[in-house]
């Protein structure tokens, strides 16, 4: 029988070489099983005693510095592994069961990070984004929900503008998912006292240019990201909304008014990662060798909203009459499966729900 630290360092390898995006460990009420995530899909990847999971959960823990004796309450924590085939970093979550401690693992590959053209599936769109970067101050914002490729973007346009704008480039995450010596990277510590909002606020006394604000969760980050972007700073950062107008309505909630609204926000951007078609599978890739042989399997699309669209969406949401005409989510999806781009589950995945 192989040794936990062998079962560990395989399930690492074989996640990184498939381009899982997670792998759970699940213990059931004899036995416990391990998925991976591949491409929004949970495979089934093998069985193992349930003793046997309760022992490799525990050596994650260990790993990763959380409390191996603690299995009554939810924890996380983080490491980095040097592969052969590259470095990774893990986010690790253990939740409590009924069937002992199941685990979910992270898996981010620390690899250079692609140019936004070759994220985005229609070159206009990346090219327009490239130029919301211009501006020296002001706030871009990201939707979408998780794994939709939010951070990925995020740190493309950081070394697009590092390149060739020379700005000072703070970010500040929870946690820290991409590795970046060229900037300088914050990551949350509750326990030590660095929220979003404290955090913030000592970043601005750090002479940024540039801020990478990895979430807006609450009101009094929100407004100090507002305060940020009208005093000189471009301030990139995310929110979960369905689409672009929502975000307008999340500032509101957030307490932002109108007015700082219209001052601020340049551009509002809806994400998904949507999958590619198959050129050699018809109705996507059922194998774990065809996974491994493409490359790219997907790509980005946006829902841009900025310039005389936005305000038009902002005069809606103040109750006015707004006449207004931009590309949706809905239509650039199915634009991309009319030219042969996209699978038709990229429909059914992100717009099927939604009305017309």
């Amino acid at each position: 029988m192989d040794s936990i630290e062998k079962i560990s360092k395989t399930l690492i390898e074989e996640a990184y070489i498939t381009k899982a995006s997670d792998i759970h460990i699940v213990p059931r009420e004899r036995d416990a099983i391990i998925h991976f995530r591949v491409d929004h899909a949970l495979l089934k990847k093998r069985h193992m005693k349930k003793e046997e999971c309760v022992r490799l959960i525990s050596h994650f823990k260990f790993l990763s510095a959380m409390d191996i004796g603690e299995r009554r309450k939810p924890q996380n924590g983080s490491l980095t592994l040097k592969l052969e085939e590259g470095n990774v970093h893990l986010r690790m979550s253990t939740l409590p069961t009924i069937n002992e401690e199941s685990l979910v693992i992270r898996v981010m590959p620390q690899y250079n990070i692609p140019s936004i053209d070759k994220l985005s599936l229609f070159p206009k769109t990346g090219a327009t984004l490239l130029s919301f970067l211009k501006h020296s101050h002001g706030m871009l914002i990201f939707t979408g929900p998780t794994g939709s490729g939010k951070t990925t973007t995020l740190y493309s346009l950081v070394q697009y503008a590092k390149k060739h704008f020379n700005r000072n480039i703070v970010t500040l995450e929870d946690p820290v998912e991409t590795r970046d010596e060229d900037v300088l990277q914050v990551q949350v510590n509750e326990k030590a006292g660095v929220t979003y909002s404290a955090g913030l606020k000592a970043i601005l006394r750090h002479d940024p240019d540039m801020i990478i604000l990895g979430e807006i969760r609450d009101a009094e980050t929100a407004k100090i990201a507002v305060r940020a972007a009208m005093t000189g700073h471009l301030v990139l950062t995310s929110l979960h909304t369905r689409d672009a107008k929502g975000a307008i309505y999340r500032l509101l909630e957030f307490g932002i008014n109108m007015n700082e609204i219209e001052q601020t926000v340049i551009a509002i951007a809806a994400q998904r990662l949507v999958d590619l078609a198959c050129p050699f599978c018809e109705n996507g890739c059922s194998s774990v060798y065809c996974r491994q042989l493409r490359n790219t399997r997907r790509a980005s699309v946006y829902e841009l909203l900025y310039g005389k669209n936005l305000q038009q969406c902002i005069q809606e949401a103040k109750g006015n009459h707004a006449n207004y005409q931009y590309q949706t989510l809905r239509h650039i999806i199915r634009k991309g499966i009319a030219l042969g781009y996209l699978t038709t589950n990229n429909y059914d995945r992100w717009v099927y729900h939604e009305t017309d």
